[in-house]
């Protein structure tokens, strides 16, 4: 188990650093997808921030603070519920499989942290 909760709480790190990075650096993507769902662009370095903290307290969890992870984890997965419900408000449905991977995986991510 502790080897799968290692895999799942990296690649939800990793990508979740590097979506941030893509939102401060204001990448084509991320700004035509923040319209389409209707996210000011005024929000995006707020919303980096986020998504760049759970991913610290992730990596924190994997290093043995287990509460921070758990936080950090949960604290994703209820980001990535507000972008899920942003997605299905705007009725842009053809992207949100990237949310919901994203909510996947920090929901995996903390119910890996309990049981461990």
């Amino acid at each position: 188990m502790h080897t799968t909760y290692l895999v799942v709480a990296i690649v939800t790190a990793v990508l979740n650093a590097a979506d941030s990075f893509a939102g401060f650096a204001r990448a084509k993507f991320v700004l035509a997808n923040s319209a389409e769902v209707g996210v000011p662009r005024s929000w995006l370095p707020w919303l980096g921030v986020l998504k760049l903290a759970g991913a610290a307290g992730v990596v924190l969890g994997i290093l043995g603070m287990k509460g921070v992870g758990l936080a950090a984890a949960v604290g994703l997965v209820l980001f990535f519920i507000g972008a899920l419900i942003a997605h299905l408000r705007a009725r842009v449905f053809y992207n949100i499989a990237f949310p919901g991977t994203y909510f996947a995986l920090a929901l995996a991510t903390a119910a890996l942290i309990v049981v461990q």
